[in-house]
């Protein structure tokens, strides 16, 4: 999905608001950089990889290889407390693997990036209406039954935070299939909230899938620039479950067994996908 010209105010005030946040002292630099790129940049390429490489730029100027780094380990870390009363309720469900879809989609929600904005108390608001939380698009039926037949799946992470919901979903798709290989891919470099393995490890998930970083400092995963390890895991993979916007805006023209959560953040992806924002999603891709 190619940069829309909406997304460019989001670009230039995340650029702003990250160099706001990171102190960088002489913002004019970045921001000189960062609009010379713009002005050269190919507008057949996706959001997520315009952002990552904007991202290098940021780090660069604040002399930091990774500025998000106190931020991602402060939300897993508060995250990861919840679990055990997540875990509880889902067990108790009528249909405990589609709430599992459901908590790991409205995770999808805690992202402090500087673009969404979003608020702690309207991220435990949204816990609390679980049960009242109807998914808009709703292909988990398909989704279950597709990974009871499959052999290896690559389940893509994205946020901070976000990841430790995931480990929920991830626990329920091996007891699907005890035998499946799963992998969980995360990015290769520190890109604003996004989850490195350094964050899986440090949730545990690899008590249930193995880990892979993709090689490349993208948002999303950037099929082009991520690693040959990575591509041929990406290849060989019957079902892949790819989280949050930055996955769809990369993957959802491929022409693979693609399930798309997420929630519709911006108006952009939600008319793209034909549905309001701020709804939840678990999409196959068509």
């Amino acid at each position: 999905m190619r940069i829309h010209d909406k997304c460019l105010p989001c670009v230039v005030n995340q650029v702003i608001k990250v160099a706001t946040i990171t102190g960088i002292a002489k913002k004019e630099e970045l921001l000189r950089e960062v609009f010379t790129y713009l002005s050269k940049m190919d507008f057949e390429a996706t959001t997520p990889e315009i952002i990552g490489e904007i991202f290098g730029m940021v780090k660069k100027h604040t002399n930091n290889p990774d500025p998000y780094q106190e931020t991602r380990n402060y939300y897993n870390a508060l995250f990861l407390k919840s679990l055990p009363e997540f875990e509880g309720r889902i067990e108790h469900a009528e249909n405990s693997f589609q709430l599992a879809v459901r908590y790991a989609i409205v995770g999808n929600i805690i992202d402090f990036n500087p673009i969404h904005n979003t608020l702690l108390e309207d991220v435990f608001a949204r816990f609390e209406k679980m049960e009242h939380l109807e998914l808009a698009i709703d292909d988990s039926a398909a989704l279950a039954e597709d990974i009871s037949k499959a052999k290896m799946i690559l389940y893509l992470g994205d946020n901070c935070g976000e990841i430790c919901l995931d480990k929920i979903l991830l626990k329920k798709i091996k007891e699907l299939n005890p035998k499946l290989r799963l992998l969980f891919g995360v990015r290769g470099q520190p890109v604003v909230n996004d989850s490195i393995a350094e964050d899986a490890y440090a949730v545990g998930i690899d008590d249930y899938a193995e880990i892979i970083d993709n090689g490349d400092g993208s948002l999303g995963t950037v099929l082009k620039r991520t690693s040959p390890e990575f591509q041929e895991v990406y290849k060989q993979a019957e079902i892949v479950i790819a989280k949050g916007q930055a996955n769809y805006e990369c993957l959802n023209e491929e022409n693979k067994n693609i399930y798309f959560l997420l929630m519709t953040k911006c108006r952009v992806i939600a008319e793209e996908i034909g549905v309001e924002e701020k709804k939840m999603i678990c999409l196959k891709r068509p």
